[in-house]
């Protein structure tokens, strides 16, 4: 965010111009700021980074630009927002002094920790350090101790550091469990006032069998018209949750829930996400609908928005939805079924309009009390899944479009529409070359013919080994979604108008929308002129917790496979470099890297990066993506996170 308004930086040189922007320092310990709306970031000498550390956003002071470098150069003035406020290390405790080395390398200095906060530490723990007090250029941070780590569990320690290198704290502080815990435990006729009552309608829950947080239940009935109502009830957290309190605050900073594999780290604190605001069955609940009438095909003749109190009747897991849809007897049969035809209309229609099938197989561990993995399943989406997935879209769109339509002065309001631009491109151009190697033809002449052409593709691929990996590339090519307050449409979807309604209990931006949503109602609307900026803070927490995600699938594959060193599996290659390739095995999903140093005639390997293929200038040996192979497990190693594959034989030909 610029403050002071010039011409860009990579076109004509600065002076004391401030920008503000996110810090990334490299391992040779030079600073790049990422500024939005800058088409290069700005280098930042070790000696001008001040007391930054990677990933902070920062302010900084622009000078000319380095003419050796060709971007734009700058000074920091001020750390804005730190990423990191704790960490995980060791103590090095000396005669007088006690230090915590971090694991993160990334932080290149040592946590002071004064007497008064060591707390009976000793030398060689493994701690959580919280800091307390940043230090002037060249001194250390200043920390207190949280936590000491039990030393034996270090599949545990591993997830606690994931999350904190990524910025999300591990506990709420107390502040915000006091407000959690103040808020009553049951909803009062009050609560109740000035909304809908829908308590006597079927309602009802699909959600994974470990489910908690139940964000979301659909209500059925058949009107005197012969009409069907149809409502989308969504968790109402911002009754609870109020703008300025340390609950919002904190919820805001987190932006999301997290989800690893052996644990989950929520946005709000326990007594709202699985208590409060769960909608949980036989159980009044607080919520913002959506409700819609339509005919038995799902064509809607009209719809309504506001607050109301449901009742849920039934939690269904997604296989007991599942059944049912089968052919499995049940009392609540043809509601299921009523709801499972529309929901198979609608994707047949999103998908004729644009939308691009992104849904894909995913593997998930399931794990011991202790968290090591003892098997892998493969985790499909099935018609109970697209079932709640096209009612909740119909929400979110609908929500949209009507809060694009509200003016404010002339003007559209500051809203965090969920966004989705078209294809890089020169990607689209190089990934659609290569989907040609497999028989499969793009036409790039229009948004909706790439998208129709993307879809071919993914029905072309199932059941053929090797080609699901094209799946996967393509989605590579494609840019991420985001939050942003312009409305470019989601172009994935297929939608003019979307946004995210349906899940507040693990995202902020839902709560913003319910705001802004509750504002435009009351016609009382107050523009968030920091809604930009808020947008950006909720899509940078999005891919950290992302990253945390990947980093944590990752480390559990290392785990499974430290199970089966030696062993041999059935692969597809899955990524080349000109140092070697990688494979997925078929099975587990998980993947490893062969060296080419494993490989016959190491010395005479090509990589031919348009082909995205390896070729031996000796042997006809050669790899390319999508191939099928077999490989043996050679080694996994926990602290690298990586898994060693080496080959054994080819099953399909390159």
């Amino acid at each position: 965010m610029k403050k002071k308004k010039n011409e860009h930086p990579g076109k004509r040189s600065h002076s004391l111009e401030l920008v503000t922007g996110v810090l990334d320092i490299s391992r040779q310990g030079m600073g790049f700021v990422r500024i939005s709306g800058f088409d290069t970031d700005v280098i930042v000498r070790r000696e001008n980074l001040k007391n930054a550390m990677d990933g902070d956003t920062v302010e900084v002071s622009l000078i000319r630009k380095s003419s050796s470098a060709k971007r734009p150069e700058g000074i920091i003035v001020s750390v804005i927002k730190r990423k990191i406020a704790e960490l995980i290390g060791t103590v090095d405790m000396g005669a007088k002094t006690a230090f915590v080395i971090p694991d993160n390398s990334s932080f290149h200095r040592d946590i002071f920790i004064h007497p008064a906060n060591q707390n009976n530490i000793k030398h060689g723990d493994r701690v959580i350090v919280r800091i307390v007090k940043w230090s002037d250029a060249g001194r250390n941070p200043e920390g207190e101790i949280v936590s000491v780590l039990d030393a034996h569990s270090e599949s545990d320690i591993t997830m606690k550091d994931i999350l904190l290198q990524n910025g999300f704290r591990l506990e709420f502080p107390e502040e915000v469990i006091r407000e959690s815990e103040a808020l009553p435990d049951q909803i009062t006729e009050e609560d109740a006032q000035n909304r809908k009552d829908l308590r006597g309608i079927s309602t009802f829950t699909i959600d994974p069998h470990d489910a908690k947080d139940f964000d979301d239940a659909i209500s059925f009935r058949i009107l005197e018209t012969g009409n069907l109502e149809v409502g989308v009830h969504i968790a109402d957290v911002s009754h609870f949750i109020r703008p300025g309190s340390a609950m919002d605050a904190e919820a805001y900073q987190r932006a999301t829930s997290v989800y690893l594999p052996d644990r989950v780290l929520p946005m709000l604190p326990e007594k709202i996400s699985n208590g409060l605001c769960s909608l949980r069955p036989l159980e009044d609940k607080l919520t913002f609908s959506t409700i819609f009438e339509m005919d038995a095909k799902g064509k809607i003749s009209s719809s309504w928005i506001g607050r109301t109190i449901i009742h849920s009747q039934r939690r269904f897991t997604y296989e007991e939805a599942q059944e049912i849809i089968e052919g499995k007897e049940d009392p609540d049969a043809d509601m299921v079924l009523t709801l499972h035809h529309i929901a198979q209309r609608y994707r047949q229609e999103k998908f004729k309009a644009g939308a691009i099938n992104f849904s894909s197989e995913e593997a998930r561990f399931v794990l011991d009390e202790h968290g090591v993995p003892l098997d892998v399943v493969v985790k499909e989406s099935k018609e109970s899944h697209q079932l709640i997935e096209e009612f909740m879209l119909l929400a979110n769109r609908t929500v949209a479009a009507y809060v694009g339509k509200i003016r404010y002065q002339k003007q559209a309001i500051p809203f965090p529409y969920r966004v989705h631009d078209r294809p890089d491109p020169e990607k689209l151009l190089t990934f659609s070359a290569f989907a040609a190697q497999f028989g499969y033809r793009f036409d790039l002449s229009s948004p909706a013919s790439i998208a129709k052409s993307f879809n071919q593709m993914v029905e072309g691929t199932k059941d053929k080994p090797g080609q699901e990996i094209l799946h996967t590339l393509g989605i590579r090519t494609m840019a991420k979604a985001v939050y942003a307050t312009e409305n470019i449409g989601h172009y994935g979807l297929g939608f003019k108008d979307y946004c995210h309604f349906t899940s507040p209990i693990r995202r902020y931006p839902d709560v913003m929308v319910h705001r802004i949503l509750q504002d435009c109602l009351n016609e009382e609307i107050k523009p968030d002129e920091q809604m930009e900026q808020r947008c950006l803070h909720c899509s940078e927490r999005e891919r950290k917790a992302m990253d945390s995600e990947r980093e944590a699938h990752k480390y559990k594959q290392v785990e499974w496979m430290l199970q089966h060193i030696g062993d041999e599996f059935e692969a597809t290659i899955s990524g080349v470099a000109s140092f070697g390739f990688w494979a997925i095995t078929n099975a587990h999903f998980c993947e490893g890297l062969i060296s080419i140093h494993q490989l016959p005639y190491a010395s005479d390997w090509v990589y031919l990066e348009d082909e995205y293929a390896l070729q031996n200038k000796k042997s006809k040996l050669r790899f390319r993506i999508g191939q099928q192979i077999l490989v043996r497990i050679a080694a996994a190693n926990l602290n690298k996170r990586q898994i060693d594959m080496e080959w054994v034989d080819s099953i399909s030909p390159s």
